[in-house]
């Protein structure tokens, strides 16, 4: 992948993996780092890279693999699971979130309540607009399990809000 190749991929992709990054993260300091890692990564391994495959699914699952990795560094060493809050990742009209704000908040603390094995799914899925093959293919794990996953955690999701009063 040639440098304008590279630039024109970051213009495009950028927005959608960095969004991804803060959402993985539950931290908008945190996702930037993380999307700045990545973003390195790909750059030093750009030659190897060729523009006409699917170089966004390949950064998200770099980034993915780079959070998994600073998360066990980060357990082994404190010996707790690194949890903070969801910083403001989604522009709306001032309207709509006024109306929304508070089902808004409660979806967020619903999708953050999942285990993270049913979380980055659906994030890729709904955030990111990958594909179910691109999914298993960034988490390097079967199609089958991605849908298995996807399906389950619409299940918690739906009975979570369900019990909290929203129902959509």
């Amino acid at each position: 992948m040639s440098d304008t190749e590279f630039e024109s991929f970051v213009m495009n992709a950028g927005p959608d993996i960095l969004r991804f990054c803060r959402i993985i993260t539950n931290n908008k300091e945190q996702g930037d780092e993380l999307y700045q890692d990545a973003m390195v990564l790909l750059l030093e391994k750009r030659a190897s890279l060729k523009a006409e495959q699917n170089s966004k699914s390949y950064a998200l699952s770099v980034a993915v693999l780079l959070w998994k990795n600073k998360k066990k560094k980060y357990a082994n060493r404190m010996r707790i699971a690194p949890v903070s809050s969801l910083e403001e990742h989604q522009e709306t009209a001032p309207e709509q979130m006024m109306i929304n704000k508070q089902e808004i908040a409660e979806v967020r603390n619903a999708v953050q309540m999942l285990p993270e094995k049913y979380r980055i799914p659906i994030c890729l899925s709904y955030s990111a607009g990958l594909t179910m093959e691109e999914i298993a293919t960034c988490m390097k794990v079967p199609v089958n399990t991605v849908k298995t996953r996807i399906r389950k955690a619409k299940s918690i999701l739906k009975q979570e809000l369900e019990a909290r009063g929203i129902d959509r």
